[in-house]
């Protein structure tokens, strides 16, 4: 198959509010990138909800930045730049589907007022909510893009911990509890309405905490849209993007979390709209097909999964919060974010179901 350039994913020109002192950022940079020359061309990518990510481009030279967004100063929790580049610094050694780590800047260092760090750009295809332009996705390519989808996270929670040197990132036992007891206080400090369901699942979820299954390498973010597909075989991923929230605790929340972006044919209309990629396609495992294929790779006994699928779903509703309440206060202006409100409400309800 011959992809055209223009499905590859591609920066844009800075949202408003969002672009970067080219200038300054170029002299800050040299000392660490010496191969870097004016100008320097800078351009973001407009997708995420999250942290920023930039594209920066001098001659024919690309790196991609990343820098925690605007207003997110009340919100640590994702948005430590030094966390994620040793994450990244140490999964490179070990583990093939990350991209290469170039140097990190802390803020008393930065023309951007926040800490940063810069890696090298893995061009690829992205699916995100529309079919790139010029791919043909069939049955047989989305049953295979899927299963390989689910067999890489279980490779992924085999990594060896030790040899990344990221074991200080395991905190003991008890992860699930911990994981509990922080959601629901991230969903405190950025709630904006009273949500019914929230409250119901939050009650559920505290009554009936499991004890840690294992503690392996997590990435409590993986889907469709934080994977770059191969252009020459659009089953194979080239890398897996976005480590801000991994670490090392149970596999069975990372499960849970692709279940919760899941998207299936049958699925109501509203959870379409709500989609992060295009796992409602043709050929792509269900959700349980998912996790049948998961517990048979991984070896893993998967009994307490509805719990997991329960809670996933509520940190779901909360991170759409956390980026509502953003918008409110007035931190972005970006209007895809105004329509978060509603859709923290319905991920709210949809763990509500799950609960059974």
């Amino acid at each position: 198959m011959t992809i055209p350039l223009s499905a590859l994913d591609a920066p844009r020109p800075p949202r408003a509010g969002e672009d970067l002192d080219a200038e300054a950022l170029l002299a800050c940079l040299q000392p660490h990138l010496p191969e870097l020359a004016p100008p320097l061309i800078i351009e973001q990518f407009p997708a995420g909800h999250s942290n920023l990510t930039y594209a920066l481009r001098s001659g024919d030279r690309e790196y991609v930045l990343r820098r925690p967004p605007f207003g997110a100063e009340h919100i640590k929790a994702g948005h430590d730049m030094h966390r994620e580049f040793r994450v990244l610094s140490g999964l490179h050694r070990v583990y093939p589907r990350v991209p290469q780590p170039l140097c990190y800047i802390p803020a008393e260092s930065s023309p951007l007022g926040v800490p940063f760090y810069v890696m090298t750009r893995v061009r690829g295809v992205i699916l995100r909510t529309r079919v790139p332009d010029g791919i043909t996705l069939d049955t047989e390519t989305m049953r295979r893009l899927s299963t390989n989808f689910i067999d890489h996270l279980a490779e992924l929670h085999a990594v060896d911990v030790e040899a990344a040197g990221l074991r200080d990132l395991y905190r003991g036992a008890g992860y699930v509890r911990r994981q509990v007891e922080g959601w629901v206080k991230r969903y405190r400090a950025a709630q904006t309405d009273d949500v019914p369901a929230m409250e119901r699942v939050i009650a559920w979820v505290t009554a009936r905490i499991p004890e840690d299954s294992a503690a392996t390498l997590i990435h409590n973010d993986y889907k469709y849209d934080n994977v770059v597909l191969d252009p020459d075989d659009l089953t194979r991923i080239r890398a897996v993007l976005d480590w801000e929230m991994a670490t090392v605790g149970d596999p069975l929340t990372d499960v849970a979390t692709a279940l919760a972006y899941w998207v299936e044919r049958d699925d109501p209309p509203e959870v379409h709209a709500m989609s992060f990629g295009l796992t409602a396609l043709p050929g792509n495992l269900t959700r349980a097909e998912l996790l049948a294929r998961y517990a048979e790779t991984s070896r893993r006994d998967v009994r307490e999964m509805r719990w997991h699928e329960a809670f996933a779903l509520f940190k779901v509703a909360v991170i759409v919060q956390q980026i509502y309440f953003r918008y409110v206060k007035g931190f972005t202006h970006d209007e895809r974010f105004a329509r978060m409100g509603a859709m923290a409400r319905l991920f709210a309800e949809l763990a509500q179901r799950a609960m059974g």
